[in-house]
C-alpha cells in the first residue's frame, strides 16, 4: 500500500509540472502586462522595472527561475503590491482562509452525515426526498450563485459572521 501511495505521488510530480508550465505561459501569452496602466511609462523607467523583475529575460529563463522558486517555497514578489512578496500576502490571509475553511468543513460534514443518516433511517419517505434534493441542489448551484447568497444569509440575516 505505501510503495503504490509513493508511486502514485512520483506521478503526480510530472503532471504538476506540465500544468504550472501551461498556466506559466498561458499568462505570458494573455496580452497586456502586470505594468500595464492607463498612463503610460518611460521606456526606460519601464526597461528598469522589467529588469528588475526579471521579465526581460527569454521565457524559458523565466520558467526556470519560476520553477527553482517555487521548489524553496518562494512564490515571488507581488506585481500588485510594492514591497511585498507573495509569501507575505498569503501569510497574512492563511489564518482567516484558514479559520473559514475549518469551519465550513465542519458545517458541511455535521450537516452531510446527518442529512445522510436521515435519508437512510427514513428511505422513501418526504425527510429522504428532502434530504436527497437539498444535498443535489447544493452540489449542483455554481459557487459564484451560493457564495452571494450565503454571505447574505449569515453577515446580514443572522449577523453571525463579518461582512466585508
Amino acid at each position: 500500500m505505501f510503495r503504490y501511495a509513493l508511486r502514485r505521488v512520483f506521478a503526480a510530480i510530472p503532471t504538476l509540472l506540465i500544468l504550472i508550465a501551461l498556466a506559466f505561459f498561458m499568462i505570458r501569452a494573455a496580452p497586456g502586462g502586470p505594468f500595464d496602466t492607463e498612463k503610460t511609462l518611460h521606456p526606460e523607467i519601464e526597461a528598469k522595472i522589467r529588469a528588475a523583475y526579471h521579465l526581460d529575460e527569454p521565457l524559458i529563463q523565466q520558467l526556470g527561475r519560476y520553477l527553482t522558486g517555487l521548489a524553496q517555497g518562494d512564490f515571488g514578489p507581488s506585481f500588485q503590491y510594492t514591497d511585498q512578496s507573495v509569501n507575505d500576502i498569503i501569510e497574512q490571509g492563511f489564518p482567516v482562509t484558514l479559520t473559514y475553511g475549518g469551519w465550513s468543513f465542519l458545517v458541511a460534514v455535521l450537516v452531510g452525515v446527518s442529512l445522510g443518516i436521515a435519508a437512510a433511517v427514513h428511505h422513501n419517505t418526504l425527510l429522504d426526498y428532502l434530504s436527497v434534493g437539498v444535498s443535489i441542489g447544493a452540489q449542483v448551484l455554481p459557487n459564484f450563485v451560493l457564495a452571494p447568497i450565503l454571505t447574505l444569509i449569515f453577515t446580514l440575516w443572522l449577523a453571525w459572521l463579518p461582512g466585508g
